[in-house]
């Protein structure tokens, strides 16, 4: 597959839902892919048949978590997770939160990590005002991008805890 517009995205996901088929939508910058991101895919493409992931642009990402990041272009980042088994459609957006692309796409099933709490997860009032539901998933611990980072600038020789 290729990496979609927003546009070409919610079309495919409306098709998808006619076809009686369950949309699954999760979302983050996926700078650098790491377990705690196949995991949390893995664990979102079991709620449904499609799994949508959006990913902030690489303006978005900055804005987000600082100078310096993203580490990898958004470009790259969407065609690496494109690439995965798990994944069904990617889509890059700009704003800070996906809450316009959530909408458009209407998903059955909203899947974030559990470092969000409940009343946190953007988006989640919509998906349920549409009968859908938001599901929380475990998260791999000492696995996240900054970690790896942390690890890269000491030296990368630390055993990971």
């Amino acid at each position: 597959m290729a990496v979609l517009t927003q546009e070409k995205m919610a079309e495919r996901s409306a098709t998808i839902r006619k076809e009686g088929k369950t949309v699954v939508f999760t979302n983050g910058c996926f700078d650098l892919i790491h377990l705690g991101h196949v995991e949390l895919l893995n664990r979102a493409r079991e709620e449904g048949d499609h799994l949508f992931v959006g990913i902030n642009s690489d303006d978005s990402v900055c804005r987000l978590k600082g100078i310096g990041r993203p580490i990898q272009p958004a470009e790259d980042r969407a065609i690496i997770l494109d690439s995965l088994a798990t994944v069904s459609h990617v889509t890059i957006f700009e704003e800070n939160t996906p809450e316009d692309l959530i909408h458009m796409i209407r998903p059955h099933v909203l899947v974030k990590g559990k470092d969000y709490k409940e009343d946190e997860v953007v988006g989640a009032n919509l998906v349920r005002s549409w009968g859908g539901r938001v599901v929380r998933v475990s998260l791999v611990e000492n696995r996240g991008t900054q970690q790896i980072v942390e690890r890269i600038l000491a030296g990368a020789r630390r055993e990971i805890p």
